[in-house]
């Protein structure tokens, strides 16, 4: 599986949410099916994930790797997955 892909896709075909804020939102709604944060994210983001039964997957890359990834210019230090539309990403909480 290529996480870049399928990340990409997910974005494009479903529901992800860009951001700490809107991450957080989504845990606390119940929304989120898949956390992704960046491995340079702040220490507000990894304790957040730290306290959830959410998938969580550690992104390699930096958040401005990460916000390549996704199609955007700009940083992302964390997203959240709600609707992987026609994307695979959900697999990669199996890793």
């Amino acid at each position: 599986m290529d996480f870049n892909a399928s990340l990409r896709k997910a974005v494009k075909t479903g529901t992800v949410f860009l951001g700490r804020n809107k991450t957080r939102e989504s845990i606390e709604s119940g929304k989120a099916k898949l956390v992704v944060v960046a491995r340079n994210s702040p220490e507000s983001v990894k304790n957040l994930v730290n306290e959830i039964d959410t998938p969580v997957y550690v992104y390699e890359g930096s958040s401005v790797q990460l916000g390549k990834a996704c199609g955007r210019p700009y940083v992302v230090s964390a997203l959240a997955v709600v609707e992987p539309g026609e994307s695979d990403i959900l697999n990669a909480a199996r890793v």
